[in-house]
């Protein structure tokens, strides 16, 4: 399967997940999710399996200590993807202040001049929003799915 492929089946997966609440922690489709949760799912329905066994975490994501956890879980299980265009299905990460680790994930959805992501976030069920300005400022490190595990 090529990475076009891969990147738009995580796109159809994760749509399936709009509207799901936002549960810290989560990961159930319909039922509650997190953002690291959407990510987790939309890795099953690829690949039929967690990608690995998640310890829980705060909502602070380790910033007292200033460890890129969730930045470090992305390396271990993703493919890290070169500067350039973002494509359909990248998995992007946010860092959300300056000065903060990483600490929010989402997955490209539409691209070019309307660009959009998928995610979620405390406070909201999961959404595709517009990818604009302030949130592409906010993008640490992007990465694609692999192609197998």
């Amino acid at each position: 399967m090529s990475g076009a492929d891969m990147g738009a089946r995580a796109v159809a997966e994760a749509r399936l997940w709009i509207g799901t609440p936002y549960r810290h922690q989560a990961s159930c489709r319909g039922g509650g999710t997190d953002c690291l949760g959407l990510l987790r799912g939309v890795w099953r329905a690829l690949y039929g399996t967690e990608p690995g066994v998640v310890p829980a975490y705060s909502m602070d994501w380790s910033e007292p200590g200033r460890d890129e956890a969730l930045w470090r879980a992305a390396r271990r299980y993703l493919v890290p993807c070169p500067s350039g265009p973002v494509a359909p299905g990248e998995v992007l990460l946010f860092r959300m202040r300056d000065g903060g680790v990483a600490k929010h994930l989402g997955l490209a959805a539409e691209i070019g001049a309307q660009a959009t992501f998928i995610h979620a976030y405390s406070g909201h069920a999961v959404v595709e929003s517009p990818l604009s300005a302030p949130w592409r400022r906010r993008i640490v490190a992007r990465f694609a799915f692999p192609q197998e595990v």
